[in-house]
C-alpha cells in the first residue's frame, strides 16, 4: 500500500486584493476550495492560509509550510482559486510549477481552468507574466500617490522619528514629545562633550531610559506597537548614530530617503541627492548650529573610550600639515599618563611612505594653546569691541573667498573632465561598432567611465549647492561673535567649548625633529571664520639681548642632542639602557600601578556613567 497523501488548499489575500471586494476574501476562497475538493473526492483537504501578504513575496508562513510538505512527498494535489494566489513573480511561480511536476503533485487553479492531471497548460507562462505585471502596475500607482504627497510637503513616513508624535487633530502634523525630545537633546549634548555613540548608549541603558521603540509603543506609535521587548532599556550604538543624523530634528520634513522594489518590499536607502526636503514644517528640537557641529564632529572621527576609559577632547580635530591625514591620540608607555597625537599616515604600512614623520605633539601643549587663544580673543572683544568685530569680519571674508575660490576651481575641473568623458564614451562606442575594441573591453570601459561620470555629477551638484548657499549666508562672522559673547564670562575650558570654537588644528613637524623641547608650529582654524590670530596675540619682536640668550639656549640643546646621537651611534647609550633596564622597569611598573589605583578609586573600571569623574580638568580661562 502506498504512502497516504493529502490535498493542500492554499488561500492568500493581500491588501491590494482587498480593493477588489469580498470575492477575494479568505472566507470566500476557503468555501470555494472546500466545495471543489468535496465534489471531486480529493483526499484529506487541509488549509494553508496567508492573510494580508503580497504575492511578490515567497517567505509567506502558510506557503512555506505547504512547500515543506510538498518536498517531503506528503501532498497529492495543491488547489488554489487562481494562479495569482501562488504568487505574482512569473519566474518564481514557474519554478514552483516545476517542483510540483517533479514531485508528482497535481496543481489545480479553479478560475484559470488549470489542472495538470489533464496535461500542461500552454497559457500558464503568459498568465503568470500578467499576474506579475498587475503587481508591478499596482506598485507604480501607489508610488505615484506617495510621490505626489511627498512633493506637496506632507510627511510620507508611516511613523514619526523618536522625539515627535503625530498631532491628535491632524496626523500630517508632528508635535514635540517633550519626554523623548529631552533625551534627543541630551544625546546631542553628550556628543558635543566628546562622547561616542557606544558611551552614550551605555549611559542611557544604565539610567534605565526606554529605547525609542518601547517609548513610542506606550503612545500607540512607531513600528513596534505590539512587540514585547526583552530589554526595553538596551540602547545600541547604531540607534544613537541614527538619531544624530536626522535632519527632522531641525524642524524639516525629509521625504524619499528610502525606496522599495515591488518584489521584495524591503526599504533601501538612496543617495542624499534624491531626498526632498521642506524646511520649518514643525517645531525644531535641535538648533542648526548644534546640528552642524555634531555632523562635523561625527564626520571627523569616531569616538571610543581608550584604555584609560577616556575619549580625549581633541579627538578628530588634529590634522597633519604635510600629508593631511588625521592624527590620533597615544599615551606613552612609561607609567606617565601623557597623551600625544601622531599622524596616522606615518603609521601606515610600510611605515614612513605616506608621511615622512609622525609629527608628534603633546596634547597638553595644544590644549594650552587653544585656551590661550580663546582667552586672548575674549580679552580683545572686551577691550576694543569695534576693532574686534572689524577683524572678525575680515577673517571671515578671507576664509569665504578662499573656500569659494577652491570650490570654483574644483567645479571647473569636474566640468572639464565631464566633457572629456562624453567624448571618450562616444569614441569607445564608435570603436566598438567598427570592431576596434571587443564587446568585453567596451563593457569594462563603459562601466568605468559611466561610474566616474555619475560620481562627478554628484560632486558638482554638491559644489553648486554650496556656492548657492554661500552667496546667501553672510552671517558667519555674526555667529562667531555670538559665540564669543556666550562664553564671555566662562572660566573653565570644556570639551563643548572646544568643539564649538575649533574647526580643525593643523600640526607641523618640529623645527628640530627628535627633540622634545623644540619649537613646533600649530595652526588653529576656528568655526565660521577660519584661521584667526588677535593682533595683540602676535609674536613680539625680541631685543638683541633676548635673541643672544635664546641662541645660547638653542646651542646648548643642540649640543646635548648631538652628544646623545653620538652615544647612540657608538653603542654607549644602549649599554647604559641595558644596565639600568631592570631598575627603570621596576620604576615604570610602580608608576603604572599607582595610576591604575587612582583609576579604580575614581571609578574608571566601574560603570561607564561614572566615567566623567575620572576625566581630569582640561584647562581654565582665568
Amino acid at each position: 500500500m502506498g504512502k497516504f497523501k493529502f490535498t493542500a488548499l492554499y488561500e492568500r489575500l493581500s491588501k491590494d486584493d482587498e480593493l477588489q471586494g469580498e470575492s477575494n476574501s479568505i472566507t470566500n476562497q476557503k468555501k470555494m476550495l472546500e466545495e471543489f475538493a468535496r465534489n471531486n473526492s480529493l483526499p484529506a483537504p487541509t488549509h494553508y492560509t496567508d492573510d494580508g501578504i503580497s504575492g511578490t513575496r515567497f517567505d509567506r508562513p502558510g506557503f512555506v509550510e505547504m512547500m515543506n510538505e510538498v518536498e517531503q512527498g506528503n501532498v497529492y494535489a495543491v488547489v488554489v482559486k487562481d494562479m495569482s494566489r501562488l504568487g505574482r513573480d512569473y519566474i518564481q511561480v514557474g519554478m514552483i510549477q516545476e517542483i510540483f511536476r517533479q514531485r508528482g503533485v497535481r496543481l489545480i487553479a479553479l478560475n484559470d481552468n488549470v489542472d495538470t492531471l489533464r496535461g500542461e497548460d500552454e497559457m500558464s507562462p503568459f498568465r503568470n507574466l500578467m499576474n506579475e505585471f498587475y503587481a508591478k502596475d499596482i506598485s507604480k500607482k501607489i508610488k505615484s500617490t506617495f510621490k505626489s504627497k511627498g512633493k506637496s510637503g506632507k510627511h510620507v513616513a508611516s511613523s514619526t522619528p523618536y522625539g515627535y508624535l503625530k498631532s491628535p487633530t491632524d496626523h500630517n502634523q508632528w508635535v514635540i514629545d517633550e519626554e523623548a525630545a529631552e533625551i534627543v537633546r541630551r544625546i546631542f549634548r553628550m556628543t558635543m562633550e566628546g562622547k561616542g555613540p557606544y558611551q552614550i548608549a551605555q549611559i542611557l541603558e544604565n539610567e534605565q531610559v526606554e529605547i525609542p521603540g518601547a517609548h513610542m509603543a506606550r503612545f500607540g506609535a512607531g513600528l513596534h506597537q505590539h512587540k514585547v521587548f526583552d530589554n526595553p532599556y538596551h540602547w545600541s550604538s547604531s540607534t544613537i548614530a541614527n538619531i544624530l543624523k536626522k535632519r527632522e530634528y531641525l524642524g524639516h520634513t525629509v521625504n524619499f530617503k528610502t525606496a522599495k522594489h515591488f518584489k521584495d518590499k524591503k526599504s533601501h536607502y538612496v543617495s542624499e541627492d534624491n531626498w526632498v526636503i521642506f524646511e520649518h514644517t514643525q517645531e525644531p528640537i535641535i538648533d542648526q548650529e548644534t546640528f552642524d557641529n555634531v555632523q562635523r564632529i561625527r564626520g571627523n572621527v569616531r569616538r571610543y573610550p581608550d584604555g584609560w576609559g577616556e575619549a580625549h577632547p581633541l579627538t578628530g580635530l588634529l590634522y597633519c600639515a604635510d600629508c593631511g591625514s588625521k592624527m590620533y591620540v597615544h599615551r606613552v608607555n612609561n607609567g606617565k599618563r601623557i597623551p600625544h597625537f601622531t599622524c596616522c599616515g606615518y603609521s601606515k604600512i610600510p611605515v614612513g611612505t605616506k608621511c615622512v614623520s609622525s609629527h608628534r605633539v603633546r596634547a597638553e601643549d595644544v590644549m594650552t594653546l587653544i585656551g590661550d587663544m580663546i582667552r586672548a580673543i575674549i580679552e580683545y572683544a572686551k577691550i576694543n569691541r569695534d576693532d574686534f568685530i572689524a577683524s572678525i569680519k575680515g577673517a571671515q571674508d578671507t576664509k569665504a573667498d578662499t573656500e569659494v575660490r577652491q570650490k570654483k576651481k574644483r567645479l571647473s575641473e569636474l566640468q572639464q573632465r565631464s566633457a572629456e568623458l562624453e567624448k571618450l564614451l562616444c569614441r569607445i562606442y564608435e570603436d566598438n561598432v567598427n570592431g576596434k575594441i571587443s564587446d568585453e573591453r567596451f563593457a569594462i570601459l563603459d562601466s568605468q567611465y559611466g561610474r566616474e561620470q555619475s560620481e562627478n555629477r554628484v560632486e558638482m551638484s554638491q559644489i553648486e549647492k554650496y556656492l548657492a548657499n554661500k552667496s546667501q549666508d553672510t552671517s558667519a562672522d555674526q555667529k562667531f561673535i555670538a559665540l564669543i559673547d556666550r562664553y564671555m564670562n566662562v572660566e573653565q575650558l570644556t570639551t563643548v567649548m572646544i568643539n564649538e570654537f575649533v574647526e580643525r588644528i593643523v600640526v607641523f613637524e618640529r623645527d628640530h625633529k627628535g627633540r622634545a623641547d623644540s619649537t613646533q608650529r600649530i595652526d588653529i582654524y576656528f568655526n565660521f571664520i577660519g584661521q584667526y590670530v588677535p593682533s595683540h596675540f602676535r609674536e613680539v619682536e625680541l631685543t638683541p639681548e633676548q635673541i643672544e640668550e635664546q641662541r645660547k639656549i638653542e646651542e646648548r640643546k643642540e649640543r646635548l642632542h648631538q652628544n646623545y646621537l653620538k652615544r647612540k651611534a657608538n653603542g654607549k647609550q644602549k649599554e647604559y639602557e641595558e644596565r639600568t633596564k631592570a631598575k627603570r622597569k621596576a620604576k615604570i611598573d610602580a608608576m603604572k600601578n599607582a595610576e591604575r589605583q587612582k583609576d579604580m578609586e575614581n571609578g574608571v573600571y566601574a560603570l561607564v556613567s561614572d566615567l566623567p569623574k575620572a576625566v581630569p580638568q582640561i584647562g581654565t580661562l582665568t
